[in-house]
């Protein structure tokens, strides 16, 4: 079980109405974990890397779970997961592609590069509600992860 203490969740989507929603539906299942949003996949690596207007740790606290759309413009998710997963600072952060793709192709490519969830976005508000509470008991309350400080080390 994990410390108890809440993770930092980072949503990479470009969809700003879908970036609501998905707060909306956090604050819905009274959570106390802190978001961070990013609008595509340069912007996910800057945030990670503390590149940019992202170099100050204290205002991107690195994340214990990834929420991840795949199409997204300038760099989309696809490509981002592979800049993560080949990045020995940052392949152990868990990521769950979060998309509206069903393509079996992006499933398959995706978990060959290392994802460690494909879920297709639901299309209701409720449905998003339930996916949210679904995903932090198992990310949350159920997974071990690593401590925060470890996966910064190595």
């Amino acid at each position: 079980m994990t410390s108890g203490k809440p993770i930092t969740i980072l949503v990479a989507d470009d969809d700003p109405d879908d970036r609501l929603l998905i707060e909306d539906a956090f604050l819905e299942s009274k959570l106390g974990n802190k978001l961070y949003f990013v609008k595509d996949g340069i912007e996910l690596l800057e945030y990670l890397r503390h590149e940019g207007e992202y170099a100050n740790p204290e205002v991107s606290p690195r994340p214990g779970i990834i929420l991840l759309d795949l199409n997204m413009p300038r760099m989309d998710g696809r490509e981002a997961l592979v800049e993560i997963k080949k990045d020995p600072n940052l392949k152990q952060i868990p990521i769950v592609v979060l998309t509206t793709s069903k393509a079996e192709e992006d499933i398959l490519r995706t978990y060959d590069t290392g994802v460690n969830s494909f879920i297709t976005k639901p299309v209701t508000f409720e449905g998003l509600v339930d996916l949210v509470r679904v995903l932090t008991s198992y990310w949350i309350q159920i997974v071990e992860l690593p401590p925060a400080e470890v996966m910064a080390e190595t």
